[in-house]
Parts: C-alpha cells; structure tokens; sequence
C-alpha cells in the first residue's frame, strides 16, 4: 500500500514538472540561449564580457529553476515529516516486546496513516501549482524562502 502511495506521489509531481516545464521553463530556456548566442554574436568583445554576458542570460532561468525546485523540495520535506510522525505513533505503541498481533496493528495503522498524508499533500498540489504558476507568471521567481 505504502508503495502505491509513493507512485501516485511520483506521478502527481512529474505531472507538475512536466507543466511547468511546457508552460514556462521551456521558453525560458530557449530565451536564455537566443540571448546567449547574440553574446557571442561580436568577435570584438572580450572573453571576460562574452561570459559576463551569458551568465547574465541565464539568472532568470536559474533562478526560474531553484525557485522550482525549493517549492518541490518543502513540499517533499512537509510529506516526508508527516509519514515520520506516522513512523513514530506507530513505533511507540509497539513496547518492548511487541506480538505479531501487535505489530501487525501497528503496521495496518501506520499504513493508514501514511496515505492520509498522502492524500492530505495531494490536496495541496492544486494550490502550490497555482502560486507557482503566478510566480514563474510574474518573471521574478523570489528567493528560495527557508520558513
């Protein structure tokens, strides 16, 4: 069950990297590299311009890009904590000497447990795509935020 749980995860996020990808990175990326190549469009310019030049063509990408990342990254972070706590509650009811009636218990429990984190992170995808979509939107994606 537990694995099924991490597929429907997987899925879900490959869904939201696949549409941002197409929506707004993926343009993203070719506008970088247009702007990269006129960098190299001079042969007068010195190589110390013609690098200054590219890398300022790819901080919006990067930033674009860690932006996207971090969100992914918390989200994780936030399931991963939630299916811990599940770990925990189930490990404190085992005891010291636990039978298999137990910790066949504790196992169905924790099980349970999981998947409503699970589902309960699953509601949040729609949000988190949403603000994400407006920040890319916005062209400025703010600095990965550490709350």
């Amino acid at each position: 069950m537990v694995e099924a749980q991490k597929y429907r995860i997987e899925q879900e996020m490959t869904k939201l990297i696949n549409e941002l990808d197409r929506t707004y990175l993926r343009k993203m990326q070719g506008d970088m590299h247009r702007c990269a190549a006129k960098c190299c469009d001079d042969p007068q310019t010195s190589l110390e311009r013609v690098h200054g030049c590219i890398d300022n063509c790819t901080t919006s990408l990067n930033q674009a890009n860690e932006y996207v990342q971090g969100e992914i990254n918390h989200f994780q972070n936030r399931l991963q904590r939630c299916v811990m706590d599940c770990n925990d509650a189930a490990r404190d009811k085992l005891g010291a000497n636990p039978s298999q009636e137990t910790v066949d218990k504790c196992t169905i429990n924790f099980e349970k447990c999981a998947v409503r984190c699970v589902d309960k992170h699953m509601d949040l995808l729609p949000s988190m795509m949403k603000t994400m979509k407006s920040v890319l939107a916005s062209g400025k994606p703010p600095p990965v935020q550490n709350i």
